[in-house]
C-alpha cells in the first residue's frame, strides 16, 4: 500500500493560508520555501500549501473543488470541535446537520477549500 505524506492545496496568499491552517489545526508550519509550507495535521499526514503563482508546471485550478475530511469519533468530540472552531474567525459553509451517515459541518479556508468534519455517531438530538 502507498503511504500518503501530504495533501497539497494551491493558495493565493501563502501567509494568510498558513495562519488559517496553523490556527485550525493548532500546529506549527514548516517553511519548505518562500512559496511552500507544510502543516502537520495527523500522525503521518501534512497539509502542504503552495503559492499558486509559483507552480511548476503552472495550473489554472483554484480552491473549492475538493474537500478535506476529518472524522470525529463521537458526537461529543464532533460538537466540541464545532464549538472550538465557532470561536475562530472562519467561515462556515454548513453548520452541523444530520446526514444519512451521521452528522457534519463544513468550514472554508481563504481560498474556499472545504474542510468537512463528520461523525458516524447517530445521535441526532443536537440538530
Amino acid at each position: 500500500m502507498i503511504t500518503i505524506d501530504s495533501l497539497v492545496l494551491y493558495v493565493s496568499d501563502i501567509k494568510l493560508s498558513e495562519a488559517f491552517y496553523r490556527q485550525l489545526f493548532q500546529s506549527e508550519a514548516a517553511q519548505l520555501s518562500p512559496t511552500f509550507v507544510s502543516i502537520k495535521c495527523a500522525h503521518n499526514v501534512s497539509i502542504a500549501l503552495k503559492q499558486n503563482t509559483a507552480l511548476t508546471p503552472p495550473s489554472c485550478i483554484t480552491g473549492g473543488g475538493s474537500e478535506i475530511s476529518i472524522m470525529q469519533p463521537s458526537q461529543e468530540a464532533f460538537l466540541a470541535l464545532y464549538d472550538t472552531w465557532k470561536l475562530l474567525d472562519i467561515e462556515f459553509a454548513q453548520v452541523p446537520q444530520a446526514e444519512v451517515y451521521g452528522a457534519s459541518f463544513v468550514v472554508l479556508d481563504p481560498d474556499r477549500h472545504r474542510i468537512r468534519v463528520f461523525t458516524n455517531d447517530k445521535v441526532w438530538s443536537y440538530f
